[in-house]
């Protein structure tokens, strides 16, 4: 007979898994651009999917992105939304928005921030989770690639390409931006939460405490990045210098706004499709529906106030 004891660690779920299917992820260069094709299953360990509060199973994708290799800065930031931003170079893809707003309905102008707190999308240790068509993404630093290629090591860490073609590293740069010979320090982004309390009218009302994106601004001189959460400096891989975005451990964690012009194979486009032509993604990324629990499936419901 099991002791008590035993019985409650049999009952418990496993806190990580190995992937189901092995990670397939080739980046080449084809003249003018970077092509990453890619399965989207991760190199490390997951959180446990389905899970209490995301019900959804990693499979398999089919991406195929391009990016310039030689990018250029836009005279202005570019915004987007639910697109992905980028994909690391383990072909996982870096989406830092979620389809969830406040009383679910996209026209509000108030969506809540994946990171925020008020409400659980089931993220596991590498601030990713997944979406309905199986596709496992990340909404901010991903911990289990940082680890497998930095280990220990304080250095800076190239982890994906963003869709304009820019690199994107992790949170640790060279204190100062042209000078490879200076010490790396954890990068600050520029954003900081509204001060106050959010409007009455046809809003949640309460104080901008980080449920929403629109609960954040940026501040000038803030921090020690730009408005993309990027800067121009030396890196490892452009030791005479690029314009590459960061990973931040606070707002915005992955960024919002582009420096420039994103690649259209990153757009998402209907009618959606997946593994098996349902879902989201590029080319199987499709627009997500209308509702809540990240496009249908995250988290819990909210209840309408």
């Amino acid at each position: 007979m099991k002791s008590p004891a035993l019985l409650i660690l049999l009952s418990l779920p496993a806190l990580c898994q190995a992937p189901s299917f092995q990670n397939d992820v080739r980046i080449t260069v084809e003249g003018s651009v970077r092509r990453i094709q890619a399965n989207g299953i991760p190199d490390h360990a997951t959180g446990r999917f389905p899970n209490a509060h995301n019900p959804n199973t990693i499979q398999p994708q089919d991406y195929n992105y391009t990016v310039p290799v030689t990018p250029l800065k836009q005279p202005q930031p570019k915004a987007f939304r639910m697109q992905p931003f980028g994909v690391a170079v383990n072909g996982v893809v870096l989406d830092p928005f979620a389809a969830e707003w406040w009383r679910g309905d996209p026209n509000s102008g108030w969506q809540y921030e994946p990171q925020g707190g008020a409400i659980d999308l089931g993220l596991d240790e590498h601030n990713a989770h997944v979406q309905p068509n199986g596709a496992y993404h990340y909404h901010g630093i991903p911990n289990g690639l940082l680890q497998r290629l930095a280990g220990d090591a304080l250095r800076m860490t190239l982890l994906g390409w963003a869709a304009d073609g820019f690199p994107i590293y992790g949170p640790l740069a060279h204190t100062s931006a042209m000078d490879a010979q200076s010490p790396v320090k954890t990068m600050k982004s520029g954003y900081r939460l509204k001060t106050g309390t959010r409007p009455t009218d046809n809003s949640p009302g309460g104080n901008y405490d980080g449920s929403f994106v629109q609960d954040y601004e940026w501040a000038e001189g803030k921090g020690d990045l730009d408005a993309c959460n990027g800067r121009m400096g030396v890196t490892p891989e452009f030791p005479k210098g690029t314009y590459y975005y960061v990973l931040t451990d606070h707002y915005p964690y992955i960024p919002r706004l582009f420096a420039g012009k994103p690649d259209s194979s990153f757009e998402r486009r209907g009618p959606p499709r997946g593994p098996d032509r349902m879902g989201f993604g590029p080319p199987g990324f499709g627009p997500p529906p209308r509702g809540r629990r990240g496009g249908p499936g995250f988290g819990p419901r909210v209840q309408p106030q």
